[in-house]
């Protein structure tokens, strides 16, 4: 979907819909809700007061307006309580809204930007819209073959805007689409059956980020990380016939002599568990087992796509773990790049493995920080259930920024 903005008064903007915020337990209505409001006769005062909205968050309302005003109908969206309001509430309640318009098979929705919801915050204001209505729509339709004609898509979202604030909500918008498009690169990676997503064409797709991109890749194959000594790496390798690849990609966005942040990203595309093999139910899901390495390419191609002033290296070590007569075997002992053995009790405790191999190979780098995002461990999970995900770390003041990121 395209996000546009255009100059212009909302009231007077032909779309299929328009979309209006609004806030649980506030009497007096947004002032371009009551403008319309006021054009249409009062037909959306009267929804409210009937009760068929409340503004609760992620509430959605579709009143039509019978040619009172350019649009034909108008979608109201609540936003709960005006004390409590976030980027995350905007987030859901903008993908809720494009939802419901997807479902009635609207094509083009307009929307207007109301500063009062986050007077001190408008480019997070402007990006949690751009997000949520971007996100919301996201879908992997890429191996579907039945059912096809069901799909439905919005085809675009035009932002209206005043001429005092095009300019901002412009330049937000396309830092939003920055971040999005590589959200949904991700997801479809992630999404991507094992068969279509080995770790030779991972590869491929760390090389394609680096197309018309400040940022360089390099792959090390199976004899290289011989060479170097990964043999953690190449021992959960050993039972595949899928070549392991070991991905670097750099990203100098700042000054070479600035110490570089190295993200580190699981990619184990697909997981069996090796000779130590999991339960046959849900092992399908073990294919966004490299989700991590994912997000490390997202990463990488968002931070130069935004141009930030950072250096960031992204290091993946991609791989299988199946079982075969080559396989790592219960009670087999390896030497990791690090120089350290390792016994191996449980061939499913792979992750780790091979994420010892790239966190050493981390060091080369010198770096200001590491961060390892990883599928590590379903007993994360049963600990701290699904909307949160587990970090340990030495670096107190690091991983409170990284919470406070998350959070956001």
């Amino acid at each position: 979907m395209k996000i546009n903005v255009k100059k212009g008064a909302i009231d007077k903007t032909a779309a299929d819909a328009i979309i209006l915020t609004m806030f649980q337990e506030e009497k007096e209505l947004p002032a371009d809700v009551a403008a319309i409001d006021a054009r249409c006769g009062g037909i959306i005062g009267e929804v409210i007061k009937n009760g068929d909205i409340s503004g609760k968050p992620s509430q959605v309302s579709v009143v039509y307006i019978k040619g009172k005003v350019p649009a034909k109908r108008i979608v109201l969206v609540g936003l709960g309580k005006r004390n409590e309001i976030n980027p995350e509430k905007i987030r859901e309640a903008f993908a809720r809204a494009m939802q419901s318009l997807r479902n009635l098979n609207v094509k083009e929705a307009a929307t207007v930007i109301d500063f009062s919801i986050m007077p001190n915050a408008k480019d997070k204001l402007i990006q949690a819209i751009a997000e949520g209505a971007s996100l919301g729509l996201y879908q992997y339709n890429n191996y579907k073959t039945v059912g096809l004609e069901d799909v439905r898509e919005i085809k675009q979202l035009n932002i209206v805007a005043g001429e005092k604030d095009y300019l901002l909500i412009d330049a937000e918008i396309k830092k939003a689409k920055i971040i999005t498009d590589a959200v949904c690169m991700v997801r479809d990676l992630v999404s991507s059956p094992a068969n279509d997503m080995t770790p030779s064409i991972m590869a491929i797709n760390a090389m394609e980020i680096t197309t018309r991109r400040n940022i360089s890749c390099r792959i090390l194959n199976r004899e290289k990380m011989a060479e170097f000594g990964m043999n953690a790496l190449l021992g959960v390798a050993a039972g595949s016939c899928e070549e392991p690849k070991f991905i670097i990609l750099e990203y100098w966005g700042g000054k070479k002599s600035v110490a570089p942040i190295v993200l580190v990203g699981k990619g184990l595309t697909f997981d069996s568990g090796g000779i130590s093999i999991k339960p046959a139910e849900k092992m399908d899901e073990m294919k966004s087992d490299m989700s991590g390495g994912a997000a490390v390419l997202g990463a990488l191609a968002a931070a130069a796509d935004l141009k930030l002033r950072q250096n960031i290296i992204g290091l993946i070590p991609a791989t299988e773990n199946m079982p075969s007569g080559t396989a790592l075997k219960p009670g087999d002992i390896v030497k990791s790049y690090s120089g350290k053995t390792i016994e191996i009790v449980n061939t499913d405790a792979e992750g780790r493995l091979i994420l010892a191999d790239a966190l050493t190979y981390a060091w080369k780098y010198k770096p200001a920080a590491i961060i390892d995002l990883a599928t590590l461990t379903g007993a994360c999970i049963i600990a701290l259930g699904d909307d949160v995900i587990g970090m340990l770390g030495n670096d107190e003041g690091l991983k409170r920024q990284i919470a406070e990121a998350a959070k956001a």
